[in-house]
């Protein structure tokens, strides 16, 4: 009998396609598919006129744009010489996992339409779907939505014997622990294998911290910190508009509860250990490694969890109360609940094991890697010029932590660690790499700039500000706006400076210091004379910075009435003129939630 092979593919960003691919893997292997998960651009993408059948499972980041791991594929399928019939041997599916607060957001149609072209019709086995926005627990659909039915029987016979029970499947590796001389003698191979490699994902530049300091009033509620590192020697350098990628690390305290509940030595030393040959080891893992190293730094053990790990905890319980609400939390028809119980108020990986303490002693180390995803970097816009300060790259960082009904309050992993730095300690290092952003500024000397940054949203105006001042360049108009001129004007004295020298227009608006409300888009529309000036005969550029909820909407109809009110557009005009900025590039945005 011929043997079953799936290919899975995943393009992710912060972790929910690799989530719901290697859930998507499971199932497969459950049915007897030999099947291998792996990140796109790490699959060496010639190998696909190979593969029978493949599953892409992909998502976008930012506005629209393809994810890390997924760019080098991504050019490949769009690359125009590559033959029509290249993929005609191959059937695949394509599910693609998209957030509708982002109108650019079009992973499942991105990735199909060009992989259509390459195949016969009729190839595309299954029919592209799109995920539903920012689902907190996983894709709860993924697996009913890849109906393993459909596959030609010719191709894939399927087998008599039934589906193997979930909790019988092999762990993709295992730990296998180091004595102390093969301990230190893999530790100074690797030294030798990492030296030398240039600030990357895989190989980040450890950063000097040269200060943190909090810009906002200490009576303000929100604590936003200016923060500086020093990056001479690493080769990095970027533009207005790029993105600094920081590799965040759990807090000590948390750590120790974590190995405590898991009853795991923090000084012992492991490497991996595939289970089946051909499996990639962990990219951002090094090898070896200690427990402490894995769960400080590797585990994002802070993370809300997901629906797939309450179904491998599910698997390993031997208390039969616990392990049959892990089971109602991880089936569909219990996602309602498992939503109150996780979301209303979040609770973080560790929370959740301390409730199913039964469950939590049984589980093998070898599962520790399936069951709590990796901690992803966080990505930050840098907030200063190298023109301006060589060597140093600044962020402005707003410090998440509230409180829910539980004691302890929440907090954001990687704002949390970072506000909690200081270069009182010593020479503290921080792990980052710089990647290009999504905003272009104008090359042009003359072309006049509007830039809209409410927040921290201001913080690569300031590094374009910066940058065209070092420049010599002049047109530069900031609107930016906070709650409380006194608490949350940040970089107040470098504004004013700015404008008092001739290189800034700025305005304000500080919602809380009189009775009605006021925001950037007022302010925006109670200069619409300069504004529609700036765009119509100036060229200007338009860029927008900050959260995606209701301010990006507010700001464009803002702009809309500006091109009705002093351009004398009617309103599909006005839509159609933004529309063309934004096609020019003279649009731009950036914003997250």
């Amino acid at each position: 009998m011929a043997e079953r092979k799936l290919l899975v593919l995943f393009g992710s960003q912060t972790g929910t396609a690799q989530d719901t691919a290697e859930r998507i893997g499971r199932e497969a292997k459950r049915r007897h598919f030999h099947c291998r998960v792996e990140a796109l651009d790490s699959y060496p993408v010639a190998q696909l006129i190979h593969e029978p059948l493949v599953v892409f499972v992909c998502a976008t980041t930012g506005q629209g744009d393809p994810p890390d791991n997924m760019k080098n594929f991504w050019r490949f399928i769009f690359r125009k010489n590559l033959p029509p019939t290249s993929l005609c041997q191959m059937d695949c599916a394509v599910l693609g996992l998209g957030d509708s607060s982002y109108p650019k957001q079009q992973p499942e149609l991105c990735c199909a339409s060009p992989l259509t072209q390459l195949q016969p019709p009729g190839s595309l086995l299954q029919g592209v779907s799109v995920g539903p926005e920012q689902t907190k627990l996983g894709v709860p659909w993924a697996c009913a939505w890849l109906r393993w039915g459909r596959y030609p029987g010719a191709l894939h016979p399927l087998r008599t014997v039934p589906a193997l029970r979930a909790g019988s499947l092999p762990p993709r590796f295992t730990l296998h622990f180091l004595d102390e001389r093969s301990r230190d003698r893999a530790g100074k191979q690797q030294g030798q294998e990492a030296a030398g490699q240039a600030p990357s994902q895989l190989h980040p530049f450890a950063a000097q911290l040269v200060s943190n300091l909090r810009v906002t009033a200490e009576s303000h509620f929100q604590d936003v910190r200016l923060i500086e590192f020093d990056v001479t020697g690493s080769g990095i350098e970027f533009s207005a508009g790029d993105v600094v990628m920081i590799q965040p690390q759990n807090a000590p305290e948390d750590v120790q509860q974590f190995c405590q509940l898991l009853r795991l030595e923090p000084d012992r030393c492991f490497v991996l250990q595939p289970s089946e040959p051909g499996t990639p080891l962990p990219a951002h893992l090094p090898q070896p490694c200690t427990i402490q190293h894995l769960v400080a730094c590797y585990l994002d053990i802070s993370c809300v969890p997901r629906r797939s790990f309450f179904e491998l905890l599910s698997w390993f319980s031997p208390d039969e109360l616990e392990r049959e609400k892990l089971q109602e939390f991880s089936s569909a028809q219990g996602q309602e609940e498992l939503c109150s119980c996780c979301h209303r108020p979040p609770l973080c990986c560790s929370q959740v094991l301390c409730d199913f303490p039964h469950t939590t002693c049984a589980v093998p180390l070898d599962y520790l890697l399936p069951l709590i995803p990796r901690i992803q970097p966080r990505a930050f816009s840098i907030a200063s010029s190298m023109l301006a300060l060589p060597n140093r790259i600044q962020i402005l960082l707003a410090v998440v932590q509230y409180r829910t009904r539980l004691c302890k309050p929440r907090r954001g992993l990687c704002s949390t660690w970072l506000a909690s730095l200081s270069p009182r300690q010593g020479d503290v290092r921080v792990p980052l790499w710089v990647k290009k952003g999504g905003m272009k500024f104008p090359a042009e000397p003359d072309t006049p700039v509007i830039m809209i940054g409410p927040g921290t949203g201001v913080a690569p105006f300031r590094a374009a500000v910066q940058e065209r001042v070092a420049l010599g360049r002049k047109g530069s108009c900031l609107f930016f706006g906070c709650r409380q001129k006194a608490k949350d004007f940040y970089c107040a004295a470098e504004w004013q400076a700015l404008v008092s020298s001739g290189h800034l227009t700025l305005f304000t608006a500080f919602s809380r210091d009189q009775e009605e409300k006021i925001y950037v888009q007022h302010r925006i529309r109670e200069n619409k004379g300069l504004v529609w000036d700036l765009l119509s005969r100036g060229n200007a550029h338009v860029y927008l910075a900050g959260n995606a909820k209701q301010m990006p909407a507010a700001v464009a109809e803002a702009l809309r009435a500006v091109c009705q009110e002093e351009g004398g557009l009617s309103a599909p005009e006005a839509e159609a003129y933004l529309t063309a900025l934004e096609r020019a590039q003279r649009f731009q945005m950036e914003t997250w939630s």
